[in-house]
């Protein structure tokens, strides 16, 4: 059952092994107006990887009374523990085979609220104040689609009251409350969501999104096990590399941190690597960098030829389904765009309700090279076709953008090319990669 994940002598037994001098005294109370903190707003994100049983609890507090100690007005957004929210879900079905949306995001909202009001338990135990909030009460108001609500608006009037007393704040992610008051989820990685517009909301220094690899890497690894890890990239081309598969932190949040120029620092929730800085290209951060920064693919694509339907109709159909839709070309008097393939079904419908003649094509993949010191080097074209030409890879499809170049190759091709094209830009070399 959910609740027997949570077990108390495996807590006390990682509370135990935590070092005394992470034990402090209460702090001395503040004066009115008084502030004990003078450097900055963090939000840290704590992921599945960082929440794997009850155990990590005691961790994430050490972690989040350290930040507090170097200075830093500290909020913490968590997780649920292990495996809490499909066991919820799990319970739902036994309950009923179609469970409403309202009621399961009403249950699946609450291991967020367990894996915070724990960590703010654990935090009083160490000496610290701490208040744990749901993210109703931190003020994360969306809009009314249940179990993939979209963020609005943050009231973080509640989180800046709670910090301006001495208090760390733990708020639970995934979670808020929908502009007719309901509680509402984020869906899919909804807790980085939470992270990021807390920060942009706080005008945060930082937020750490704490995930299972050490920061953004010019490879997959398992792909390319020489990829080495970027010491910092730009919003624009993280949006570029999130987009693609095994992305380290979701399109969406990566879109919300640009919007708001909020700096992203990428690191292990295991490790005390440097992690990888998310900053905007006039950052100091950014000086002496590399050219190209990645190499990345996908191959979760379908790729569609349509022709005989016009645009405006085409992609507005397209989105009212709720359907993603990345490459678009246009081929004389039609069109050649790509989706992801789990909405395979749903453009087939769109598709077929509006008329003329169409073709899908599952066997291709994209790789794409990216680079925001593409904009001012010439050559990295040239670089990228001559390779894949020596090779034998024959793009299909090309398209760029000021940053990007990507092209669809033959799906059995795909880790061949970004492999390929790894070496040829030397991404493997310190200099390539940390610039």
């Amino acid at each position: 059952m959910f609740l027997g994940t949570f077990s108390e002598p495996a807590f006390a037994r990682t509370l135990a092994r935590m070092p005394a001098a992470t034990k402090h005294e209460a702090p001395a109370p503040l004066r009115t107006g008084e502030r004990r903190r003078a450097a900055g707003v963090l939000v840290v994100k704590f992921g599945d990887a960082a929440l794997t049983d009850v155990g990590d609890i005691a961790l994430v507090a050490s972690r989040l009374a350290a930040a507090q100690d170097l200075g830093h007005d500290v909020v913490g957004v968590l997780a649920a523990i292990g495996s809490a929210t499909s066991e919820l879900v799990a319970l739902a079905h036994q309950v009923s085979p179609s469970p409403p949306e309202r009621e399961l995001d009403m249950l699946v909202s609450m291991g967020e609220r367990v894996s915070c009001a724990l960590a703010a338990m654990a935090l009083v135990d160490l000496g610290y104040d701490a208040v744990s909030l749901t993210g109703s009460q931190a003020g994360i108001v969306t809009d009314t689609a249940h179990g993939a609500a979209r963020i609005v608006e943050v009231r973080g009037h509640r989180v800046r009251e709670s910090l301006d007393r001495g208090a760390i704040v733990l708020v639970a992610g995934l979670q808020g409350v929908s502009t007719d008051s309901e509680v509402t989820t984020l869906g899919h990685e909804g807790s980085d969501a939470t992270a990021v517009a807390l920060a942009a909301a706080l005008s945060a220094d930082a937020c750490e999104l704490l995930g299972a690899t050490d920061g953004v890497s010019t490879a997959d690894a398992q792909v390319v096990p020489g990829a080495r890890r970027l010491a910092a990239v730009t919003h624009e081309e993280l949006l570029e590399i999130a987009s693609c598969d095994g992305g380290p932190v979701p399109l969406r949040s990566v879109e919300i941190a640009r919007n708001h120029q909020v700096p992203l620092h990428v690191r292990s929730s295991v490790a005390d690597g440097e992690g990888t800085w998310v900053v905007t290209e006039e950052d100091g951060r950014m000086l002496e960098r590399a050219i190209i920064s990645g190499v990345t693919h996908t191959v979760g694509e379908t790729v569609y030829r349509t022709d005989g339907v016009a645009a405006a109709g085409l992609f507005g159909a397209l989105a009212a389904a709720g359907v993603n839709v990345d490459t678009i070309l246009q081929a004389g008097d039609g069109f050649v765009f790509s989706v992801p393939s789990q909405d395979e079904g749903t453009t087939a419908t769109v598709l077929d309700e509006l008329g003329g003649d169409w073709s899908a094509d599952a066997s291709l993949g994209q790789v794409s090279v990216v680079g925001a010191g593409m904009k001012s080097h010439p050559g990295v074209a040239a670089t990228a076709f001559a390779t894949l030409e020596e090779h034998g890879i024959e793009p299909v499809i090309v398209t760029t953008s000021p940053i990007r170049i990507s092209c669809h190759v033959r799906r059995d091709a795909v880790e061949h090319a970004v492999r390929a094209l790894h070496d040829a830009f030397g991404l493997e070399d310190e200099e390539g990669s940390d610039g």
